[in-house]
């Protein structure tokens, strides 16, 4: 009964227009409402790995409901249940191996494609009768791909015939020929953003500018081409401020701020400041720094009024470390804006990253409520004649509706602080440096769940361009549940000129998992990723991203995104070229010279609009773009080890070099 109704909610979303930021809140509820009874209907709670955020310390999947007051969530394993004798098993297991499949093939293309013209050469194709393209001999797919690929053509067949032993020893042998093979880490060459956390800790441990350097030779060597430095830390400053009560005292005789600004300009790096908003102290911080746990931080220690309460009197929650601001006070917001506008006058940042964004972390079925602090109270009673404190999420009696009416006015009422609050610093950052990148780094949870416990609502800013990049903090410890985060805002969310950057926690991830999940957003529609952070960055991986991440002809920026998508696209036509002269692309020979011209009129359109932008040509090549996504799938046969997921995966692509397209910065660098 539970899977019908199941069945029903997952239609309802399915209908849902994403692309309309109202429907899309009803997707999110309807999704989230599916997938919490299947988990019902399936006797199973959802997973969620533990893992500490943001980029500094709590998850998002520390939101875990059965939990005790004050217990971190366990570990639960994402290992996806290898028994094929079960229907649901084999399905998921058959996707698992497609997916890895393609993700390989992916790196391999795009290695084996990065010499080749971006031209194809469509008239000088000599055809069979089968319309096959005969240029060279065939370039046989690894031996692992191979593998892959007649398991997957025999999948269906062992199932049927039950040889589901045989099945389960195919899949695993298989996978694991993918995941450690020398073929998985193929070099990458294509502008993306490939942006790094510098947290607190490297930073004082480097202990000066010389020491810092070594740190960003790191990051060259690795590729990265976009950093954000931890600049306020637990209320705390890495920079002598004039704003803030006090420096970090971990911080002496050096301005790492200013030394990470030099040293971006030295390696070709962006330096995004990253600004811990309403979060003002760390219990773990404490220690660090000789001050008892029950230390507020510098800031509400100068100003005890300031601070947040639970529903309780609590400073802090319950099972957790950090004192939050209010955000409803008037006093508050003045101080944030002065320090990020001091932030942006003072260095000559690329950016700004809004961290901690949000109240604390909040348990409403629990009763563990936050936002009590003075002004928000007050200005709750002024506006409705209703104390918060009052209210409860668990309406009863004869009055259930009105106090259910005013608990949901008062969880919007929180939601609204925090995004007027992003509006206003929005505005005046980009008043002081218009060409300032905002960032904001956020849950990857559903909307309904974010807003009744933590108040953030950051589609809202998105739909409204306050914020160039919304960075998630969507961390998995394996690539399938990645993509189960993910997806919502890559796939079935559009958020104008707004880009969605995914985030990949380093800490006890093996090299070769980070290595799928980069490459399973290279197969998304997806402008590059975030890796949290350099505290974490072992052998393993620095290995893994010097290997792979090659420096592409073209670098990644946000003030040029029309030059990033025509070298994007370049990427593209060199995949497509090595395959038509490989022989593994076919069609009928009239449809696939038209498709060939097709993609290099495309090119040509977009180089032209890279060299001059304008109005009139952003339209007329998107128009193309249109037109080549439509023809993919119609027009053409792909020999691959995964045919369907090739497809997919070059869909994607174009899709991300659209959203470059209409990335704020675009519009303002062309003319009609």
């Amino acid at each position: 009964m539970i899977q019908v109704f199941c069945s029903r909610i997952a239609a309802h979303a399915a209908e849902v227009d994403t692309r309309c930021p109202t429907q899309r809140r009803f997707h999110s509820i309807y999704s989230g409402l599916a997938s919490g009874l299947i988990s019902l209907a399936f006797g199973a709670a959802v997973a969620h790995p533990a893992i500490a955020l943001s980029p500094e310390t709590v998850s998002p999947n520390q939101l875990a409901y059965q939990r005790l007051p004050g217990q971190r969530p366990q570990t639960l394993s994402q290992s996806p249940t290898t028994d094929p004798s079960n229907p649901l098993n084999a399905q998921a297991m058959y996707r698992e191996l497609e997916n890895l499949t393609g993700r390989f093939e992916s790196a391999y293309l795009s290695s084996r494609a990065q010499n080749q013209p971006t031209q194809l050469h469509a008239a000088d194709l000599t055809l069979t009768a089968s319309a096959s393209i005969t240029v060279t001999t065939p370039t046989p797919l690894p031996s692992e791909l191979q593998a892959a690929q007649q398991l997957l053509t025999d999948w269906q067949g062992l199932i049927n015939q039950g040889d589901y032993e045989m099945a389960n020893r195919r899949w695993q042998t298989v996978s694991q020929a993918l995941r450690s093979s020398a073929r998985a880490g193929e070099a990458i060459a294509q502008p993306e953003i490939r942006a790094m956390w510098l947290d607190r800790k490297t930073i004082v441990t480097a202990g000066s500018q010389a020491g810092l350097a070594k740190v960003f030779e790191r990051f060259k060597a690795a590729g990265i081409n976009t950093v954000f430095v931890e600049t306020v830390n637990a209320g705390y400053p890495i920079y002598p401020s004039s704003v803030a009560p006090a420096q970090n005292p971990l911080i002496r005789g050096w301005d790492p701020l200013q030394a990470a600004v030099e040293l971006g300009q030295t390696y070709g790096i962006e330096v995004h400041a990253w600004v811990w908003l309403f979060a003002a102290g760390n219990q773990a911080h404490n220690q660090v720094i000789g001050q008892p746990a029950s230390y507020p931080g510098p800031i509400i220690s100068a100003h005890p009024d300031w601070a947040g309460y639970d529903n309780q009197g609590n400073l802090i929650l319950p099972g957790q470390a950090k004192p939050f601001l209010d955000p409803a006070n008037p006093e508050v917001r003045q101080y944030l804006f002065d320090l990020l506008s001091e932030i942006a006058s003072r260095y000559d940042v690329d950016g700004i990253q809004f961290d901690y964004i949000r109240y604390p972390f909040q348990d409403p079925a629990n009763n563990r409520l936050f936002g009590y602090g003075t002004a928000g109270r007050q200005q709750f009673h002024q506006l409705t004649g209703v104390d918060p404190i009052i209210l409860s999420p668990h309406a009863s009696g004869g009055d259930a509706q009105l106090q259910q009416y005013y608990w949901n006015q008062w969880t919007a009422f929180r939601t609204e602080q925090i995004s007027s609050f992003v509006a206003e610093a929005s505005h005046r950052l980009r008043r002081q440096r218009p060409n300032l990148i905002l960032s904001a780094a956020v849950f990857a949870d559903d909307t309904y769940k974010r807003q009744q416990t933590i108040q953030q609502d950051w589609e809202t800013w998105a739909d409204q361009e306050l914020i160039d990049w919304i960075v998630l903090m969507s961390y998995a410890s394996t690539t399938q549940r990645f993509e189960e985060l993910i997806r919502p805002w890559i796939m079935e969310s559009s958020y104008r000129s707004t880009l969605v950057i995914p985030g990949i926690r380093l800490l006890n991830l093996p090299a070769a998992i980070a290595s799928e999940q980069l490459q399973l957003l290279r197969d998304l529609p997806t402008s590059g990723y975030a890796l949290f952070a350099a505290d974490n960055l072992n052998s393993d991986v620095q290995a893994m991203l010097a290997r792979t991440q090659q420096d592409p002809d073209q670098a990644f920026s946000a003030q040029t995104p029309f030059v990033t998508a025509a070298a994007r696209y370049e990427s593209l036509q060199r995949e497509w070229s090595w395959l038509l002269t490989n022989q593994q692309i076919h069609g009928d020979s009239r449809r696939l010279q038209q498709w060939a011209n097709e993609v290099n009129q495309l090119g040509t359109a977009l180089a032209a609009l890279a060299e001059n932008p304008s109005d009139r040509g952003l339209m007329g090549v998107r128009s193309r773009l249109n037109t080549l996504e439509r023809s993919l799938a119609s027009s053409l046969t792909v020999e691959a080890a995964s045919p369907a997921y090739r497809l997919r995966a070059w869909q994607n692509r174009l899709t991300a070099i659209d959203r470059l397209l209409t990335h704020d910065g675009a519009g303002s660098n062309s003319s009609s």
